[in-house]
């Protein structure tokens, strides 16, 4: 235990030089990552990162197992999901930890020319290194998928979002302009945001105007008219315009009835005749 006390104590003597050694020769040819950054804030943070590693892993030599693993989880979480990491590709990541896994090997040799280490001593220890450092890489890659899914999704509805805004054209009017394809995912989407924003926005006329789209399928066409019957059902009256022939078809095709909608050829005439019936 006492020659375990030793090496730790060496490690964490040595954390310093090892963060700057492993910063020296970092490979900076990849354009992408944190690893590429000029940016003295984001450098000055890995290299705390990577030294606050150092500290928390040296303990392997001198803690339980599970007391250890409990304790380093903190540091995965930290860096798995941080900004600059979760930009940087994976397997770059994977790399740096391969490259500061030798530096551990060298350290430990070192340690071992400087000291009367028998050479089954050193063989554990290095065992020891391997597999924590497996354990280790497993744990940050699990994290790091989750911290990546999660941020998609929150991607994935800003986008949802800006794709079907409700632009508010006076106190309780306004207009939801489609644009572009709207596969079912997409619909589906809008149909939740539109009927959440209006009910915000505290809108009583809304504006759907689908000259923007070109083709939507049969379940898309089924959303639209849903999306007309809930916001109906939140005091919203709706007017379609801009429908294409092959909407058209489409919704005639699924015996969608367009009794009760309110329907202009374009934009223009469907807020020109909002006026006059208000007028």
């Amino acid at each position: 235990m006492q020659k375990n006390e030793q090496l730790y104590k060496y490690f964490i003597e040595n954390a310093d030089r090892l963060t700057e050694d492993w910063y020296a020769n970092l490979d900076r040819t990849d354009p992408n990552g944190v690893y590429a950054s000029d940016n003295p804030e984001v450098i000055k943070t890995l290299k705390k990162q990577n030294n606050d590693f150092h500290y928390y892993l040296a303990k392997v030599f001198v803690e339980e197992e599970e007391r250890f693993l409990e304790d380093f989880h903190e540091w995965v979480i930290a860096i798995s999901s941080d900004k600059e990491h979760l930009e940087t590709p994976i397997h770059f990541i994977i790399r740096e930890f391969t490259r500061t896994r030798e530096q551990y090997f060298q350290l430990v040799e070192e340690f071992k020319q400087k000291n009367d280490i028998p050479e089954e001593r050193i063989t554990v220890w290095n065992r020891s290194i391997v597999r924590i450092f497996d354990i280790v890489i497993l744990q940050f890659t699990e994290q790091f998928h989750e911290n990546s899914i999660r941020q998609l999704r929150a991607q994935q509805e800003m986008i949802n979002e800006l794709s079907s805004p409700v632009i508010l054209l006076s106190e309780n009017r306004a207009l939801l302009p489609l644009v572009g394809d709207i596969d079912t995912a997409r619909a589906a989407a809008i149909l939740e945001n539109t009927i959440k924003q209006c009910a915000e926005k505290r809108v009583t006329q809304l504006f759907i105007d689908l000259s923007g789209v070109i083709i939507i399928d049969t379940m898309v066409a089924h959303q639209i008219f849903q999306l007309i019957k809930g916001l109906s059902l939140i005091g919203v009256h709706s007017t379609l315009s801009g429908i294409r022939p092959e909407i058209a078809t489409t919704a005639i095709q699924l015996g969608l009835s367009f009794n009760d909608i309110t329907i202009a050829s374009t934009l223009s005439k469907a807020i020109a005749q909002d006026k006059e019936f208000f007028s």
